[in-house]
């Protein structure tokens, strides 16, 4: 069996959807497991641009299947509306499928996600505003609405009743918000239901069976480690559980079918949001990579927090992740600086110096980087596809990082189009 898996190591945008569809060129599956239409994930191929938000980043390369898992939270207006754009552009979404146990975000979690946030004000979290949250909370509280209850009308019906009886006291008693109206809500996902009828299907035993052929299958993660419902920075974290552990639950696929375990991080780190982020810069160097690396959300377009690479917490997501491949992205955008940090421990707030992650957000917020500091380098490295030609100060700041982690750099990212990659290490 080859199964591979692409998760984040950082708070999400480190360039996964790159990977993803580099890698699902000689995939027989991609899967994604996890998260929703508050992905961003943005795929150059030549001088088109793909931002992919709900469909596997291996949609327009996958020479099998692309499904979206049990694990992942889907609007199916969203999941249409992204469907019709790839194919106005020519490519085929026919090999696109559903899970029947993912879970269907509805017009009241869009809602529900938005007043809150509006109600949080200045303490809010900082979502998308999607619904993905309270989607994901409706499936825990065991009140949800998967995607096999919009193929049975009278179990639908069922379930709005409730959910819409209990939300709207909600959105009127604590918001001050109108209802909603449930027939006009029934009728619309019984159109969804519909038109989707024949995308919805079953999924983990054809996936297990196609890793038991022996097939190639991809699983790829939304967000990142430092985003995770439980290991990353609570509650600056989003619903779902973007580590390669999430495969088994958000897939149906036991660990032990697992084998290359890939991480992707930036070559430095941003964020998009609220919560911690002991090495955000706030001066010239910040700025200097907002702008030559772009940062601004593919979701919401909102400006990214910049700062130096954290190897304290990339070495805690890659230790919860058990990655056994490392990709470091962007490392392009570094170019021109005289001097680079890098982060190897934290000064906490009482002076000691430590270099582990803490599970307390408040004291990370208290926390102070202590930065080693190497050469940069002057020139253009976009170009380059083989490490013994990048700088030798690129190299040795590779090479600090795999000597920091323990782990091998196999691909190092140079730039946004598909060809710009030093692969060190073929996996396939």
């Amino acid at each position: 069996m080859s199964t591979f898996v692409v998760v984040g190591l950082q708070w999400g945008d480190e360039g996964k959807g790159k990977i993803t569809d580099v890698l699902s060129a000689k995939s027989d599956y991609v899967v994604r497991f996890q998260g929703g239409n508050n992905a961003g994930h943005t795929v150059y191929a030549g001088e088109d641009k793909f931002v992919l938000q709900l469909l596997p980043s291996g949609v327009l390369q996958c020479r099998g299947k692309c499904i979206l898992g049990n694990g992942v939270v889907v609007d199916p207006n969203a999941f249409l509306n992204e469907i019709n754009k790839i194919k106005e552009r020519g490519l085929r979404t026919d090999h696109v499928y559903i899970s029947r146990r993912a879970h269907i975000i509805m017009p009241y979690h869009i809602l529900y996600d938005t007043y809150r946030e509006e109600a949080l004000g200045e303490k809010s979290i900082g979502t998308t505003k999607k619904g993905i949250g309270p989607c994901y909370e409706d499936k825990v509280a065991r009140i949800g609405i998967r995607a096999i209850d919009l193929l049975n009308p009278e179990i639908l019906r069922e379930k709005l009743e409730k959910n819409i009886r209990i939300k709207n006291a909600i959105f009127e008693k604590l918001y001050d918000k109108p209802g909603l109206d449930l027939d006009e809500i029934y009728n619309d996902y019984l159109k969804y239901g519909e038109i989707l009828k024949d995308k919805i299907v079953d999924t983990e035993l054809e996936i297990n069976q196609s890793i038991d052929r022996g097939d190639n299958v991809l699983f790829e993660g939304a967000q990142a480690l430092m985003l995770d419902i439980d290991f990353g920075t609570y509650p600056y974290v989003t619903s779902s559980s973007p580590t390669t552990g999430g495969v088994c639950v958000g897939a149906g696929v036991p660990p032990n079918k697992l084998e290359n375990l890939i991480g992707v991080a930036k070559a430095y780190c941003t964020r998009v949001g609220n919560g911690p982020f002991v090495t955000e810069d706030f001066g010239e160097a910040g700025r200097t990579m907002a702008e030559v690396g772009h940062e601004f959300g593919a979701v919401t377009g909102r400006p990214r927090r910049c700062g130096w690479l954290d190897l304290v917490a990339l070495k805690h997501a890659t230790m919860i992740n058990g990655i056994t491949h490392l990709v470091i992205t962007k490392l392009d955008v570094l170019s021109g600086f005289d001097k680079i940090k890098i982060c190897t421990a934290y000064k906490t707030e009482d002076g000691k110096e430590i270099d582990y992650f803490t599970s307390s957000t408040t004291k990370l917020s208290l926390y102070e980087p202590i930065y080693d500091e190497l050469d940069g380098w002057k020139e253009d490295i976009t170009g380059i596809n083989s490490f013994d030609e990048l700088p030798k100060t690129a190299q040795r700041y590779i090479k600090y990082i795999e000597d920091y982690l323990g782990i091998e750099v196999y691909l190092v990212s140079v730039g946004p189009e598909r060809s710009q990659n030093i692969i060190r290490k073929e996996l396939f």
